[in-house]
């Protein structure tokens, strides 16, 4: 299965046009080597020079070609990179020879450790992060060829590392972290194991004091990297992360001393990068425009007519775009940024002393992302700008909710709910009203890829019968959002909005006109018949349901008279619904959610106990990503041809 999701024909030939045969290798001898021989000294520099350089060429071809991407991180931290490099190189038998890096933006240095390594290519690098070459957002063990391990989440990595160490007592295990990471509840946890039992694990942590909506000095204040690690029990050495040789010596010390300890690496996020020299935006994909300046003042003018050229020519988006029947992409609009718009207009009829006192909104960090920012610019004093700690977040989250006349709301992307089952419970057992908005639900366009994916939603829906409605949403398009927040809004308990990272068409009645548009209202609990069907009915949410529409219409015109119903109140049984799909041929779900927890697996139940017994099927993702963005529907198979010939199997059988 590993490098299942690469095609060979997206390996890219050619040239590299940074200069790569400048780098040479270095080995060094911590235990020996005091300071840096000026001639390895020399090396290592020209090594983080050409590597930086290569890092702001690949990285701007993801911006160039529209898959985006992230310099920041991978940039700054070359110089400890590449330290560990020589150190495992120069005392093999001492480490664990893996860069684990609990920050999978940084990913860029992986790719490149691949080629240096000489499992890939480095004109492949090119491709970075477009759908099936390999190379998604975080790295990812069964993607990419030299890839030593899955870095997950913002402070997963550190706890596994911990069990490294124990694996290899007689060796030392490196994590690089970085004081974005270090937020996390994860790391303390893994602070005060690695404190406890002593283990040999050294952590290397880019402290550049930014992240991806601020800088931690401005919205935690008292957070400080080394005195809360200290505070664990770890010792810590800060130094200036762009001097080499005070990195190195930190570096050194805690290599040839006994137990846990990190080096705090202080530094400006991208430092020397004219205009993103530490900005938040340097945590993202480098514009084409600051590489070209960046490049051109090193003399890369291949590389500059490469990202000006040939770059920006990749293929992001999906080739049926505009194609699609029953669909509007005229008239697209991203929920994920839309769910802020509708709650500013609830806020924005409140008087300010009620605002105040009736709603919070709280952010991990994810403002720009999932719609949280319009909140904070218009109504800065019912927003609280906190760090990524999404469990203590939500919890506080549920305390402002606890008084039933109070409403909070709680936003970060679908992935990390997971990392919130057990403090969702605990709202619940405390009758919270929290409106939680989890954006990047699904697949579609997740550059990032798997551990991104939002996949397990229903997860939230984990209280018993008798407890509180844990109700969840998921529209089908931005007209449908704006119909439902004000809906549900001042409703009581725990409820879950959820949105893609893409932006939807707008979704479309038989006569051609809006289907959600004037004289729509939503009804908490109704299924929405957007297509009527005699032979059965194909059931389907989110951004499947547009691709989902386009079969149906497609079906219609073949002869297959089937049916679309919009599962916007995911977890409710709309009793009309079911008599109505349950008396046809067939029922199919499509969702984009897993196939093994999501609404595939209950509907089918859900007919049963209602006596009705058409032929049933669902259609979900089971497959971990391919990166890139438009292509993880068709690699999951709820395609609209996909979704077409699993609709013509079901409708088959149900003629038997």
């Amino acid at each position: 299965r590993r490098f299942s999701c690469v095609q060979q024909t997206a390996k890219m030939e050619g040239t590299f046009e940074v200069d790569m045969t400048k780098y040479k290798e270095v080995e060094l001898d911590p235990w020996t080597e005091e300071t840096l021989p000026a001639a390895k000294k020399a090396q290592l520099l020209q090594n983080i020079e050409v590597c930086r350089d290569a890092v702001v060429f690949f990285t701007a071809c993801g911006s160039a070609s529209g898959y985006g991407g992230h310099t920041g991180g991978a940039f700054d931290t070359m110089p400890e990179a590449m330290l560990l490099r020589a150190f495992f190189k120069g005392r093999p038998d001492k480490f664990v020879p893996i860069h684990f890096d609990e920050a999978g933006h940084r990913v860029a240095t992986q790719y490149l450790l691949s080629c240096l390594d000489g499992d890939m290519k480095f004109p492949h690098l090119k491709n970075y992060r477009v759908g099936h070459a390999g190379l998604p957002g975080h790295p990812e063990l069964h993607c990419t060829p030299g890839v030593k391990f899955s870095s997950g989440r913002l402070g997963q990595m550190w706890p596994m590392v911990n069990g490294v160490a124990m694996a290899n007592p007689d060796k030392i295990a490196w994590c690089l972290g970085s004081d974005g990471s270090q937020q996390e509840g994860n790391d303390s946890e893994a602070a005060r194991l690695a404190a406890a039992r002593g283990l040999n694990v050294k952590l290397v942590i880019d402290d550049n004091n930014v992240t991806i909506a601020g800088h931690p000095t401005d919205y935690l204040k008292g957070y400080n990297v080394e005195k809360t690690l200290e505070g664990h029990g770890m010792t810590c050495f800060v130094c200036n992360g762009e001097n080499i040789d005070e990195l190195y010596a930190a570096m050194r010390k805690v290599t040839i001393s006994d137990g846990p300890m990190a080096v705090v690496a202080k530094r400006k996020m991208c430092p020397g990068i004219e205009g993103i020299e530490g900005e938040c935006h340097g945590h993202d994909a480098i514009a084409v425009a600051q590489a070209v300046k960046y490049l051109g003042k090193r003399g890369y003018t291949d590389a500059i007519a490469w990202l000006e050229g040939p770059a920006t020519k990749a293929n992001k988006k999906d080739p049926r775009t505009g194609q699609y029947k029953g669909c509007d992409f005229a008239k697209m609009g991203a929920c994920r940024a839309e769910f802020g718009v509708a709650v500013c207009s609830i806020l924005g009829a409140m008087d300010d002393t009620t605002r105040k006192e009736k709603v919070m909104i709280i952010d991990s960090d994810l403002e720009g992302s999932t719609g949280l920012k319009v909140i904070h610019q218009k109504f800065p004093d019912v927003f609280v700008q906190s760090g990524i700690m999404e469990r203590a977040n939500l919890q506080a989250a549920c305390g402002f909710g606890m008084d039933k006349s109070r409403q909070a709301i709680f936003s970060t992307f679908a992935a990390f709910q997971e990392m919130c089952i057990s403090e969702i419970t605990m709202g619940r057992l405390n009758h919270c009203n929290v409106l939680c908005h989890f954006s990047h639900s699904g697949v579609d366009d997740m550059a990032d890829n798997s551990c991104h994916f939002g996949l397990n939603n229903f997860f939230a829906d984990n209280g018993v019968e008798e407890h509180e409605k844990s109700s969840l949403y998921f529209p089908a398009d931005s007209a449908q959002l704006h119909a439902l927040i004000p809906a549900i809004f001042w409703d009581n308990g725990m409820r879950f909005v959820y949105s893609t990272r893409s932006k939807l068409p707008a979704v479309l009645d038989s006569e051609g006109k809006p289907f959600f548009g004037e004289g729509y209202k939503f009804v908490k609990g109704k299924d929405d018949v957007v297509r009527k069907g005699t032979a059965g009915y194909i059931i389907s949410f989110g951004d499947a349901l547009y691709r989902a529409m386009d079969a149906v219409e497609c079906l219609k015109a073949e002869g297959i008279d089937v049916g679309l119903i919009n599962k916007c109140c995911l977890n409710d049984i709309d009793e009309d619904v079911m008599t109505l799909v349950g008396n046809t041929g067939f029922v199919m779900i499509v969702e984009p959610f897993n196939k093994k927890t999501g609404l595939g697996i209950r509907f089918g139940t859900w007919l049963l106990e209602r006596g009705l017994s058409p032929a049933y099927s669902y259609v979900g993702a089971t497959k971990e990503g391919c990166g890139g963005l438009w292509e993880h529907a068709y690699h999951q198979g709820y395609d609209s041809l996909s979704i077409q010939t699993a609709c013509k199997a079901i409708a088959a059988k149900a003629k038997k």
